[in-house]
């Protein structure tokens, strides 16, 4: 049934090993009530069954990301960034997300170029002169065969129909056998048209640019799922005259025998000219792989009238493309640099990253561009920050491949070869990924000819295949476990199951348990719920849940304080942010996480570097439908403290608490004895008033602090929809 007022008794018991879940609501004050009207949580405080030890300046953490070109310099100001550090966040994500865009990543202006024309594969200064790098950019692709993915939604399109046939699609000479060492079927590279519907198609014409492919297989989606995004439901398979084994290249118009409806076709290569491209032969990367110049799609009569079904447009009007990679060949005149655009934004230089402050001068966490880069400048960007000092404890190898449906045995190509570049500068780098995209389920690919689906599994396999699985020091993903735009309050109740049943995804896939678990990106995501006090309690219950997992450490998204609309949802102001600002980029307002954010890192962790020790609970608090309305996680601090982070997810009604600490190998329970410190924030001290970029809250904080004496019947009434810490020190139940 619905709990209303009810009572909430956690005891911390030794036979216990899941993570503490009940239902904590209430008022602030305390009140002594009998006992027997409690509900029961459990929480493990037997010392043998620690599920964690961290550091929080090393396990709770935040990120920096791309931010509008005319923004950073507010952004880095002293004063900005002391408002920033104030919500306690230790390490610092620096997020790579040119790869999202299908661009290059100049992560330092200064460089050279393949081609002494100065242009080609750019290749960054390792060197480090009195300039400092302050910014840099992304650079788009002009061979790109995208038209949206998972990072270019509303920005860029596809040269595979584009109405220019003096443009063209090439795929990333890295895949090829020249530079992976194995032939160039292992790594078949292809194009997939998506029409907006179901067709009648028997024919395909494509427009090939050297160098075309020799072999390929004309293909249609069989399945209930679609062929991009559910890749585990269903299967590719030829059409009746789709295969050619010896082609020619130029204009080939090829009927492919009686009509299939489908809606999903696909061109898989595995053969190629190796003739060389417009960009000519000194560099034999524009030599290898594959090139179209334009696709056309449709149906062929018995007259040989061919009847293009695609809609060619150099825009996102244009029939959908997609493509297995990019060749990152480009010129100084595709710099893509417009204000108050995240896509066209500035990646913060790395010396303005790690001079500002912003890093609180730890070891941060940095990317190097992978799945639209050479290997040669990510080994220079390693050289030019290991030459400054700049403090780096591990380096995330590209940006959520599974969004731009890189094949995982190509990804895993790209990141050996990155691999051995980058070890060739330090052999001591700690090197990780994937960096998936924030989902809550495992990462399918396309059946292989195993019939395996599991994409960090067959990474996992590519990588011990060619002994390399020492490269891979930890995995890491990122985490936004909500889709759409609203987010109804009832979505609240699925943490912390969704960060810790993903998790365990990994660990099944193969993962070994010696490779640590990072989260190096994370927030909720609906709209305004995010900086209303959904998004604290959500922050407080996800981070729980991933140290309570054993994660090793999970970053906030993000630092900066660009508070834009996400451009799908018409009410996110303040999505994915701790602040608002106004229309100069100045902090102006606290949001709801900011104030979870000083729960977590300075009220229920104690804000050092030392050991903290987590242990888990559970509880029987549930409302009618069986969702648990509380969770809870139990911390034993370096100052000898306790202290217990508790989420109310009941939106309307208060819960008064009991708390024990049972130990079972002590066989004895323990309270909360002497002063106690209570510390609160919900609705009472925070409301969000939405109205897009004025959207505001009011009351907008801080939370409330109390002090109290505890004992054996010490009820502790927490309000609802709210985050609070009891921290104090235990004594001994009498019997």
């Amino acid at each position: 049934m619905h709990l209303n007022n009810s009572f909430l008794k956690i005891i911390v018991r030794g036979d216990e090993s899941r993570a503490i879940t009940g239902t904590v609501c209430g008022l602030l004050m305390l009140f002594a009530l009998p006992v027997a009207a409690a509900q029961t949580v459990r929480v493990d405080a037997t010392p043998r069954h620690v599920v964690n030890t961290f550091s929080p300046l090393y396990a709770l953490g935040s990120t920096v990301d791309r931010v509008p070109s005319n923004a950073t310099d507010m952004f880095f100001r002293a004063d900005q960034i002391k408002q920033i550090q104030e919500a306690g966040w230790g390490v610092i994500s620096y997020r790579q997300n040119t790869d999202l865009f299908v661009q290059a990543w100049h992560w330092n202006s200064k460089g050279t170029w393949s081609d002494p024309a100065g242009k080609g594969y750019f290749t960054g200064d390792a060197t480090p002169t009195h300039e400092m790098i302050r910014h840099s950019y992304g650079y788009s692709l002009r061979h790109r065969g995208f038209t949206r993915n998972g990072g270019t939604e509303f920005d860029g399109y596809s040269r595979l129909d584009d109405g220019d046939v003096n443009s063209y699609w090439k795929s990333n000479p890295y895949l090829t056998k020249e530079f992976t060492g194995e032939d160039d079927s292992l790594h078949p590279q292809w194009i997939v048209i998506a029409l907006d519907k179901k067709e009648d198609v028997n024919a395909i014409r494509i427009h090939w640019a050297d160098p075309y492919a020799r072999t390929f297989e004309v293909q249609y989606w069989v399945g209930e799922g679609d062929a991009m995004d559910d890749q585990e439901k269903g299967a590719w398979r030829p059409f009746p005259s789709g295969t050619l084994a010896d082609a020619k290249g130029g204009m080939t118009t090829l009927g492919m025998g009686s009509p299939v409806n489908t809606r999903f076709v696909r061109v898989l290569m595995t053969r190629s000219s190796n003739t060389c491209d417009t960009h000519g032969s000194s560099d034999h990367r524009n030599c290898v792989g594959y090139a179209i110049r334009e696709l056309y799609l449709g149906t062929i009569d018995q007259n040989g009238t061919f009847k293009d079904l695609l809609h060619h447009s150099p825009d996102q009007k244009q029939t959908l493309t997609l493509c297995s990679s990019v060749d990152p060949w480009h010129e100084p005149s595709d710099l893509y640099l417009a204000p108050d655009r995240m896509e066209s934004g500035d990646q913060p230089g790395f010396d303005l990253f790690f001079r500002s402050g912003i890093t609180r001068g730890l070891p941060a966490i940095v990317p190097v561009a992978m799945l639209y880069a050479i290997p040669e400048d990510a080994a220079a960007q390693m050289a030019y920050i290991k030459t400054r000092g700049y403090p780096v404890s591990y380096i995330e190898m590209g940006e959520e491949p599974d969004g731009q449906y890189m094949q995982p045995e190509d990804y895993g190509a790209l990141y050996l070869q990155f691999a051995t570049a980058l070890h060739r500068v330090d052999p001591n780098f700690k090197l990780g990924g994937p960096v998936f995209e924030g989902v809550t389920e495992d990462i399918k690919a396309w059946p292989d000819a195993q019939g395996r689906t599991s994409w960090l599994g067959r990474f996992l396999d590519y990588l011990k295949a060619h002994n390399r699985l020492q490269d891979l020091a930890f995995m890491s993903f990122e985490h936004y476990p909500y889709d759409g735009c609203e987010t109804p309050w009832k979505n609240l109740y699925q943490e912390p199951e969704l960060i810790t049943h993903i998790m365990q995804v990994w660990r099944d896939d193969g993962l070994p348990p010696g490779i640590p678990l990072l989260d190096t990106e994370t927030n909720d995501h609906g709209g305004e719920a995010a900086v209303d006090i959904f998004g604290a309690l959500w922050l407080a219950d996800s981070f729980g849940g991933f140290l309570t997992a054993g994660g090793k450490s999970t970053h906030y998204y993000h630092d900066l304080p660009y508070s834009p609309p996400h451009p799908a949802c018409a009410n996110s102001w303040g999505t994915y942010h701790m602040v608002m600002v106004d229309d100069h980029y100045k902090i102006k307002q606290r949001t709801s996480q900011f104030f979870a954010a000083q729960l977590m890192t300075q009220e229920w962790a104690e804000p050092k570097d030392a050991e903290h020790r987590l242990f888990a609970a559970n509880s029987d608090v549930t409302d009618s439908d069986g969702h648990v309305l509380v969770t809870a996680y139990a911390l034993q601090r370096p100052d000898g403290q306790w202290s217990i982070m508790l989420v109310n997810k009941d939106h309307d009604n208060p819960h008064q608490v009991r708390i024990i600490f049972h130990d079972a190998d002590g066989k004895q329970d323990k309270v909360f004895g002497g002063t106690v410190t209570m510390i609160t924030f919900g609705k009472a001290q925070y409301q969000w008033h939405a109205d897009r970029k004025k959207g505001h809250a009011d009351p907008d904080g801080p939370p409330v602090t109390s002090t109290l004496t505890g004992s054996g019947s010490r009820l502790y009434n927490l309000p609802a929809a709210s985050l609070t810490v009891l921290r104090g020190r235990l004594q001994t139940v009498g019997p």
